[in-house]
């Protein structure tokens, strides 16, 4: 049985203890570091042997660069981002740095332990907090304010665009490999060369500038719902 990887990253050694601890009963999930702050885990990863699955970071002063930087230098590394704030800026900023979940501090072992194994697969967990009004709107007014130009000069290629159709509809990375035909890992691949391609942090954000650029059609259903209250 393939163990998912887990670093967590926390200013006091009583969560990371405690976060430990938390996960030390689930058989497939391992923590394989515990780290202070963004720094001393961006040093970490620096001269790892082998690239964690999972980060979980709490909320100080550096989480939300930390993500942005996780992202950019390990874009199949997922973010788990845990707060004493749940307010919807809150939500927003987290999606905007890349985190593939947003939860309270004090979830339940059990909560995490299976959101933990959902990033891990590639899904973006947070992608269901878009529904929130005063999200939707702040990703929209983000999305608003960027270039029109950028679909010309970094189109992206079609099986790219199947791919992205397949987020919207809300498919996690497993679903997509089937529907496609392909390997999961090359799913990641075109993730990456999607979000590279438009300059962009995470799945979310990439869909939201699809469908705002005319690539993609809102899909039907729960999903179409969502995206157009992010189109409103």
């Amino acid at each position: 049985m393939r163990r998912v990887s887990v670093v967590v990253v926390d200013d006091a050694p009583i969560w990371r203890a405690g976060f430990r601890q938390a996960l030390a009963a689930e058989a497939d999930i391992a923590v394989v570091a515990e780290l202070a702050d963004g720094a001393t885990a961006l040093a970490w990863l620096a001269t790892a042997t082998q690239i964690p699955d999972v980060a979980v970071v709490s909320w100080q002063s550096d989480a939300l660069e930390l993500t942005r930087q996780l992202r950019q230098l390990q874009p199949h590394m997922g973010v788990v981002l845990l707060s004493e704030h749940s307010a919807d800026r809150y939500v927003l900023a987290a999606l905007q740095a890349g985190a593939a979940d947003f939860r309270a501090k004090e979830v339940l072992p059990g909560t995490l332990a299976t959101v933990i194994r959902r990033v891990a697969r590639g899904e973006y967990v947070i992608n269901t907090l878009v529904q929130r009004p005063a999200v939707a709107s702040g990703l929209l007014a983000t999305f608003r304010a960027l270039p029109d130009e950028a679909a010309v000069w970094r189109p992206l290629s079609e099986r790219e665009i199947a791919v992205l159709e397949h987020i919207a509809a809300g498919a996690d990375s497993a679903d997509i490999a089937r529907a496609l035909g392909i390997s999961v890992q090359t799913v990641k691949n075109h993730i990456s060369a999607i979000l590279r391609k438009l300059s962009l942090n995470d799945r979310t954000q990439a869909v939201i500038m699809a469908l705002r650029s005319g690539w993609i059609a809102a899909p039907e259903g729960d999903a179409h719902g969502t995206h157009d209250d992010c189109r409103a």
